[in-house]
């Protein structure tokens, strides 16, 4: 399933994927902008990918990466996009997508990176991969170090630390710990300050530093489709 706001990037995509010779076996499920109604779309076709078209300068962006993730969590998620900002990348990375996709991909790179991302392999491309890898490197590194700093912080606000791990918004926090929006942000901010971090991903990476519940995908060798849904992305064999 192809999902971004402009028709004539999904156009283009749907072209690649249904005119590339090393295509054979995948199929397109269907086209959806970015909002609400892309998850509807999403939970009625239950497509095996997603590619997702994403400016990074559209509000919300990975807020829809981390909503398809937690609707359909056994769905690859490749997030494309016109950025070359790798710290955006890493972030796309930690909001759910399985991989990152430069949008001057070509043809046959963009089909070899469906089904790499079908087959649970990571998949980034171009020189966002160096990028996004050295400031893994640096969150990981920090950790053993900076992990600590998670003990500074009271009960509730690890709640909310967990909740924000999760992938919830301050929104869905609110909701599920029955406080205001302001309140959660408050939390947040006083939590920051705390671990000493400016931005959400580097607070999930000192919480997975120290409560380490890696979230992976199951894959099952053998779960090949044996027969396409109309319009489905669904790998095959080439």
């Amino acid at each position: 399933m192809i999902i971004g706001n402009s028709p004539v990037v999904r156009c283009g995509f749907r072209a690649v994927i249904e005119n590339e010779p090393t295509g054979k076996g995948l199929a397109i499920l269907g086209e959806a902008g970015l909002g609400p109604g892309a998850l509807d779309v999403v939970r009625h076709l239950r497509p095996d990918v997603v590619l997702l078209d994403l400016p990074p300068l559209y509000g919300g962006s990975l807020g829809v990466c981390r909503q398809l993730r937690q609707l359909m969590p056994e769905t690859c998620i490749l997030v494309l996009s016109s950025s070359a900002d790798h710290q955006w990348v890493f972030e796309a990375i930690l909001a759910g997508a399985h991989g990152y996709l430069s949008q001057e991909i070509d043809p046959p790179s963009l089909i070899a990176a469906i089904r790499d991302g079908y087959a649970g392999r990571p998949v980034i491309s171009g020189s966002a991969a160096a990028g996004a890898l050295r400031i893994i490197r640096e969150q990981q590194t920090a950790r053993p170090k900076e992990a600590s700093r998670v003990s500074l912080l009271s009960p509730q606000e690890l709640k909310v630390l967990t909740a924000v791990a999760a992938g919830h918004t301050n929104k869905e926090i609110a909701g599920l710990m029955g406080l205001s929006i302001n309140t959660v942000k408050n939390y947040i901010a006083h939590m920051f300050e705390k671990l000493g971090v400016e931005r959400r991903c580097q607070a999930i990476a000192l919480y997975l530093g120290s409560h380490p519940t890696p979230r992976s995908r199951t894959f099952d060798s053998h779960r090949m489709p044996t027969e396409s849904k109309a319009g489905a992305i669904h790998p095959g064999s080439p």
